[in-house]
């Protein structure tokens, strides 16, 4: 009985950690089920909280943001997502550290990032401030920001950006093309498609820039192409159908806001795409190119090729893109070098010199960056990314706040290194004098 009791009390517990905000407070939860209706679809200005349950900050944040909450309560809009629990909402509107606070405007779509002080006074002040600036664009003649047609205008989401599908295309973009395709089959006079069209909008947008193109949204009006339609057994409006090249459609169970949409999205890129390719940096180019497109670059600095032989050193990239593999939803960038080669590199990480192989997570727009202290080994880097994926590594700036010098070199040819050849010298001219360097006693 004693166990079963501290279980309970322990999960008692655990579910007390992670509810920050309960229905008794002025901070409304909101989560992906609710949020397009709560936020995007009302007039009112919202102040949204993006937390975690396990962040200290967050946690500290809690009474300023209840009280502000009650403070502001029928003048603005207060609200708190996990975004821990609900990443599909975080990664929509770009969270990437917690707490971050945004403000919901005259354009829902395109939120701006809270900048203010995190006491409650702050917090009402900057409020207040956000209130003015949109009760005078409205005076003006701005978006009230709710409506579709509105939001559409706002570049929150585009119809251009859903493939409009036919019996003439269909074949040819969906079933021969390499990209995952998600379409909707609707009729115009279906009000449960006329309910979904702006999400389906929203979403098409985002996940076009999201997965760089390979996933797309579709919809093929049923009542006009009626052969595609027919060929899948479209029963009822709107359905929703997963294609992947050479597999058999795949009905979409999912949630039919633009957050769920995204999500399950995400999910298709992720599962389809290929690993990140590992490149070693050779210039300033690979690591500009490889690092200002990720959240985190991965650089491992290698020992040199004369310590560890080609077998060695294949042994290092291999756990690094089993690594990259493991972490490709990701979209992290992937990089080594040898030691020595980026000598500024290795000084602006605190590496220099020792201590191979090493690995460093860096952020280039933050310019922060995070080191190894375990193992290089699958389950030491394991354990590594997966503190900072969850927002737990210590992290440090790089010095002089800016990337170093990267110098350009040659590509590792995959041979074993060779020592460098000593010049010879002929000695058979030089006449060497035996007494030479004896002194007399």
């Amino acid at each position: 009985m004693r166990p079963l009791l501290l279980g309970v009390l322990g999960c008692s517990l655990l579910l007390a950690v992670q509810a920050l905000y309960s229905s008794d407070d002025d901070v409304v939860e909101l989560n992906p089920s609710n949020f397009n209706r709560e936020v995007i679809q009302s007039d009112s200005l919202w102040l949204v909280e993006f937390y975690a349950p396990w962040c200290g900050h967050c946690r500290n944040l809690v009474p300023d943001w209840k009280k502000a909450a009650t403070a502001l309560k029928g003048v603005v809009k207060v609200g708190a997502v996990d975004a821990d629990q609900h990443k599909s909402l975080g990664g929509q509107y770009g969270v990437r550290g917690f707490p971050t606070i945004k403000v919901f405007g005259a354009n829902k779509n395109k939120p701006e990032e809270y900048q203010g002080g995190r006491s409650s006074q702050a917090i009402v002040d900057g409020a207040l401030s956000a209130l003015r600036s949109l009760v005078k664009e409205r005076l003006s003649g701005g978006s009230s920001g709710s409506g579709y047609n509105k939001q559409q205008q706002s570049t929150g989401g585009s119809k251009k950006d859903v493939v409009e599908l036919t019996d003439d295309n269909f074949d040819q973009m969906v079933l021969e093309g390499d990209e995952v395709w998600m379409v909707e089959f609707f009729a115009p006079w279906c009000g449960h498609c006329k309910n979904l069209e702006p999400e389906w909008a929203a979403a098409a947008t985002a996940v076009k820039e999201q997965t760089k193109g390979k996933v797309r949204l579709g919809a093929v009006d049923a009542t006009v192409h009626q052969g595609v339609s027919g060929r899948y057994g479209i029963r009822g409006f709107p359905t929703i159908k997963i294609f992947r090249k050479g597999e058999e459609p795949e009905d979409y169970q999912g949630g039919r806001t633009r957050a769920d949409i995204i999500e399950r999205a995400l999910d298709l890129f992720s599962d389809n795409a290929p690993a990140p390719e590992l490149l070693e940096i050779l210039n300033e180019d690979v690591i500009k190119t490889t690092c200002e497109d990720s959240q985190l670059c991965v650089i491992a600095v290698l020992p040199h090729i004369l310590d560890t032989g080609a077998e060695g050193r294949n042994g290092y990239l291999e756990v690094m893109m089993k690594m990259a593999d493991k972490y490709k939803k990701k979209m992290w960038g992937w990089l080594w070098t040898e030691a020595g080669a980026q000598l500024e590199l290795e000084a602006s990480l605190g590496i220099g010199g020792f201590g191979y192989p090493a690995m460093a997570a860096i952020n280039t727009r933050k310019m922060k960056y995070a080191l190894l202290r375990g193992s290089f080994s699958e389950t030491g880097i394991h354990e590594f990314l997966r503190e900072l994926s969850v927002g737990r590594g210590s992290t440090a700036t790089f010095g002089g706040g800016a990337m170093p010098k990267i110098y350009s070199v040659d590509a590792w040819d995959g041979k074993d290194g060779q020592l460098p050849v000593e010049e010879e010298y002929d000695l058979s001219d030089v006449e060497l004098d035996d007494d030479l360097g004896k002194e007399e006693l």
